[in-house]
């Protein structure tokens, strides 16, 4: 579903009351379809076992015990009042919580992290007193390796495992429901009609999927809540005509009295009470197409008391209608095992989170970890019983998914690594020219790399082959960070390469895990807007510093300053703030309108005198009242007008065109991995060229041999 009713960037203004009102009646439609579902199978597949009804009714108040309790501790106590809170800038799922912790320490694999990067807006750092023991577990987990690579694979198996479970659950949903026919019609025509139906079903069901989570939500919603008010009354009408009593078997004693009497039946039968939180998963993975308030006030107020009642209603009719129970057959309940699967790795990461971000005391997330981590291996242990009868499936799906997943992964970060190690220092870049034999040509030249520092390889490789570049030359490194929105006036950090006279620029695009990629007319122009606003800036900025800091030969300190870069327009007279202090991170600007510029120092940190400096600045470059230019002024023109003429004569996209294969000497797994399994997906997944939208008629592929 697309994010049409997502949430604003702004997470921090709380939404009113009616608007809450709002997500919270659309989420039943979105969020709660699986939980709402689950009365129609949970008991029938319970007792599909070997558990059989007894006068004394233990089994039925047991496995309504079982329900009741399971209900309150997993969807309300650990997903409502806790997961929901680990959100990320209003996101919510295990990617969510993986970017969380990456934020707050350095578990990322690959080494790409900024200092410019912790200034976005979104990226939240909550700084509380942060705990010794608290502490020492961060430096434990960021001191070894294996532990960053334990992490990514728990992240993507429970990734895998949401993917695993929702190809089946859809479809067991609609035909356990539709099953229900059995009770109005003949068997011939049973057996002949639910299948048809069931597919009709699902076919118009996922037909929907495509108008968006907002459209789908105001849909589906009179329906689920239309089914949660029945299935409410019809349980509240049971339990008054046949059992009044029922209530009795919330108690926990009912537990440990069905485990002693059923014994093995009835710890293989919790394979089939786990259905009833089929679905909570959904509350946090949903979490950015509405609200916190609003997913909480769905479940607390209307799901979870409609649940309750529908499954004690159904205990109290059971109760008294045991020469009945053969109506209680059995259906398919192969989710279990990926539904518990994904709820573990939920509870390992929120005890991450707990440390590393909130910054409580390790016993606190031991604590949530041992106590619901229990409750989920018992139906996990529970739900290993159904693999041979179908929940193989999934596993084997998600396991197939994670392995796909992880060796892109691991294949990306030795092409990066050997990036790194093979890029060209700066002086051979600035050596190239005229007595070289190398020329420079009309126009801009867009070279897209991983790096967000340094020469790229395959420059070096094209102007070896081709001794040619253009007059306006620009690194792009398309960057990745872990959070979910980057917002467009942050988006951009642009930086010399070399002295101005070089025309030669950095220009790092960050997105967020979220964010969607622009089209590339946008993305050209917006890139040289951006180009022409660090020229300014950079001019500006250079008036009032020292001039020796400034000279064009000081190319290791135009190589390292970056700068963020807003959608601004640099019309009128715009006020400017200079700010510098001895923070390592140190230059910011800004400017009247709502937007920043951020002037970053990636490099050394340089200790300067507190200063602030405020000045206005006209840019009209016609302005009659100028009568004498300063040479500074003539050469801010001229950067413009070459930036200008290059783009009129066109842009050229050059990317590298990667052969990767493993070193020799190389594990028998690492070359199967890379020379089979990476080179298998890169030839059959979408290229860069595609992923960037970029046009074929401008770009110029560059080869190059990746040896890891």
């Amino acid at each position: 579903m697309d994010l049409e009713f997502g949430r604003s960037l702004d997470t921090s203004k709380k939404d009113s009351w009616k608007t809450t009102l709002l997500l919270a009646y659309q989420s039943l439609g979105v969020v709660y379809g699986d939980l709402s579902t689950s009365p129609l199978y949970v008991y029938k597949s319970t007792f599909a076992e070997d558990i059989q009804h007894s006068e004394s009714n233990e089994e039925i108040y047991g496995v309504l015990s079982f329900v009741f309790w399971t209900l309150t501790l997993v969807p309300l106590f650990k997903y409502v009042f806790v997961v929901l809170r680990a959100d990320d800038n209003g996101q919510g799922g295990t990617f969510a919580l993986y970017s969380l912790i990456c934020r707050h320490a350095k578990l990322s694999l690959l080494p790409n992290r900024q200092v410019a990067d912790e200034a976005l807006s979104t990226y939240k750092l909550e700084h509380p007193p942060e705990k010794k023991s608290s502490s020492r577990v961060k430096m434990y987990l960021e001191k070894h390796k294996v532990l960053h690579t334990a992490l990514l694979i728990l992240v993507l198996l429970g990734t895998c495992m949401v993917i695993g479970d929702g190809v089946l659950t859809p479809a067991i949903s609609v035909f356990s429901a539709v099953s229900g026919l059995e009770l109005s019609m003949s068997k011939e025509h049973h057996q002949y009609a639910v299948m048809p139906i069931t597919c009709f079903i699902l076919v118009c069901l996922f037909a929907l999927q495509h108008y968006g989570t907002h459209r789908v939500g105001f849909f589906f919603a009179p329906v689920v809540l239309t089914w949660l008010l029945c299935i409410s009354a019809l349980g509240l009408y049971n339990i008054i005509h046949w059992n009044p009593h029922v209530y009795q078997a919330l108690s926990p004693y009912y537990m440990f009295k069905f485990l002693k009497k059923t014994r093995k039946g009835g710890w293989m039968s919790l394979g089939g009470i786990l259905l009833c939180i089929t679905g909570s998963e959904a509350m946090f993975a949903d979490l950015g197409h509405f609200s916190y308030a609003a997913i909480q006030t769905a479940f607390t107020f209307l799901v979870y008391p409609a649940l309750i009642l529908a499954y004690m209603g159904q205990a109290a009719y059971l109760s008294q209608h045991h020469d009945t129970s053969y109506k209680i057959s059995f259906y398919v309940s192969v989710p279990g095992l990926a539904v518990m699967t994904v709820m573990l790795v939920t509870t390992c990461l929120t005890s991450l989170v707990i440390i590393l971000c909130w910054h409580k005391p390790p016993i606190v997330a031991l604590s949530f970890l041992l106590f619901f981590g229990s409750i989920e291996l018992l139906y996990f242990s529970a739900s290993l019983t159904k693999f041979t009868e179908g929940a193989w499936l999934p596993i084997l799906l998600a396991l197939f998914l994670m392995t796909i997943m992880f060796v892109w992964h691991y294949a990306t970060i030795k092409k990066y690594e050997f990036d790194l190690h093979n890029k060209v220092s700066l002086e051979w870049l600035l050596a190239l020219g005229p007595s070289l034999g190398i020329a420079r040509v009309p126009g801009i030249g867009l070279v897209f790399t991983d790096l967000t520092s340094g020469i790229p390889a395959n420059f070096s490789r094209f102007v070896t082959n081709l001794p040619a570049f253009h007059r306006v030359l620009v690194f792009v490194c398309v960057k990745s960070v872990p959070v979910p929105f980057v917002p467009p006036a942050e988006r951009y950090l642009v930086g010399r390469v070399g002295p101005a006279t070089h025309r030669s620029y950095r220009c790092i695009v960050r997105y967020g895990y979220r964010d969607v990629h622009q089209d590339v007319d946008s993305f050209e122009s917006e890139l040289v807007a951006r180009l022409a606003d660090f020229i300014r800036y950079d001019w500006l900025r250079s008036q009032h510093t020292n001039p020796c800091t400034e000279d064009d030969s000081n190319e290791s300190t135009s190589e390292c300053r970056l700068a963020v870069i807003g959608t601004l327009a640099f019309s009128g007279t715009p006020a400017f703030e200079i700010e510098e202090s001895v923070q390592p991170a140190s230059v910011s600007v800004g400017f009247s309108t709502v937007e920043s510029v951020t002037d970053v120092i990636e490099m050394e940190p340089v200790r300067a005198v507190e200063k602030r400096v405020r000045f206005a600045i006209d840019d009209d470059d016609d302005d009659s009242e100028s009568d004498v230019r300063t040479d500074m002024e003539v050469k801010l023109r001229e950067e413009l007008e070459d930036l200008l003429a290059a783009q009129e004569a066109g842009t050229a996209f050059i990317l590298g065109h990667s052969h990767v294969r493993a070193k020799q000497g190389s594990s028998v797994l690492k070359r199967l991995a890379i020379n089979f399994g990476y080179n298998f997906l890169r030839r059959n997944c979408r290229g860069p060229d595609v992923a960037l939208k970029v046009p074929p008629v401008s770009l110029l592929e560059v080869g190059m041999v990746y040896v890891v």
